[in-house]
């Protein structure tokens, strides 16, 4: 199969001919479609993932179809069109009882403790835990751009923040996270403050819904947000993931407000310095959310489907393997708009 592969960290990924994976009793092998490219690759391909041993395919947002299927699964077939969460469950652990499979014990993310989609083949264990059937009027390159950023947003919004309509929501970061966050956000009646550093990331996330953007560069975002919000925001979300933007969307909220970290913290990004005193004196919350459960894309779909939400807008570019392979050592550099997604 044609794939992907990166021998060293930070060094040139190389397009080559790989052997096929191999298939196991509860797993499927999907033919890839589309995969996008995530800053979480990036991050991996830097050597700031502790999982991933090498040589190494990345790749984890991934639409397809089922191309092998193993003799215990037993509610899909071949040819089916599929996508999954990038967090695999086991669906045995007591996480994975409790419903929350994003959190498994025993996870698999195809891209990090294995080969990913960055390749025509890609091996998803424990499928009938993993595996979401894609609406017939979805597209694989929309599919596959809903597969970290999207989903990660919607349970960081609608399940761990629990946002209402009506309340004010500060987005830090108009990357694929924040964008998706705005986007869903506005679907469900909140109203919507962008930050960003760059001016074209922002008039595009008001094109999406954003209500107030700024530019974080020419003004205070703390601020400018606490002006807007009529004395802060009722959920802050870091999409970007660094010591300035957490530590600025925790000090954005207003009393009893809920700041949600789904950019990663990792490296010399991963201890900011939390102002603890304003989180007791203001009994804020801080949530973490991490990917999505295959069981929630129903709901998900939903909410696209009668929002009639734009997702295809979401999607910046649409390219080859081969300028994905070069497009992944970039994403430090910020200069994509929107989602980046590879075709096969």
């Amino acid at each position: 199969m044609k794939a992907a592969i990166y021998s060293k960290f930070q060094k040139k990924l190389i397009i080559k001919d790989l052997p096929k994976p191999s298939l196991t009793d509860d797993a499927v092998i999907i033919k890839v479609a589309a995969t996008g490219i995530c800053r979480s690759d990036w991050h991996a391909w830097m050597g700031h993932d502790s999982d991933i041993v090498l040589p190494h395919v990345p790749g984890h947002e991934l639409a397809g179809t089922i191309a092998e299927l193993g003799k215990n699964v037993k509610n899909w077939q071949l040819g089916d069109r599929v996508t999954t969460p990038f967090c695999g469950a086991c669906g045995h652990c007591q996480e994975c009882q409790s419903g929350n499979q994003q959190i498994c014990d025993n996870d698999y993310q195809p891209g990090f403790h294995g080969w990913g989609s960055f390749a025509e083949y890609v091996y998803i264990p424990n499928a009938e835990h993993n595996l979401v059937a894609l609406p017939k009027e979805m597209s694989f390159v929309e599919a596959a751009s809903l597969g970290c950023r999207f989903i990660t947003s919607y349970r960081g919004i609608v399940d761990q923040a629990e946002l209402k309509a009506g309340e004010y929501l500060a987005v830090y970061g108009c990357g694929g996270v924040g964008l998706s966050a705005i986007m869903i956000a506005k679907a469900m009646g909140a109203v919507l403050i962008a930050v960003d550093i760059d001016d074209k990331k922002l008039d595009f996330a008001k094109e999406i819904g954003a209500d107030f953007t700024i530019n974080a560069q020419k003004q205070k975002p703390i601020e400018a947000i606490k002006n807007f919000s009529n004395g802060g925001a009722h959920v802050s979300v870091d999409a970007l993931g660094s010591k300035i933007t957490s530590v600025n969307s925790i000090k954005s909220l207003r009393k009893r407000g809920r700041h949600i970290q789904i950019g990663l913290m990792l490296a010399e990004q991963a201890l900011p310095e939390i102002p603890m005193a304003e989180v007791i004196a203001k009994e804020l919350r801080i949530i973490g959310s991490h990917g999505m459960q295959a069981h929630r894309y129903e709901d998900l779909f939903s909410l696209i489907k009668r929002s009639s939400l734009p997702i295809a807008k979401l999607v910046g570019e649409v390219i080859s393997l081969e300028e994905g392979a070069v497009r992944l050592s970039e994403m430090d550099s910020f200069r994509q708009l929107g989602i980046s997604v590879i075709e096969f």
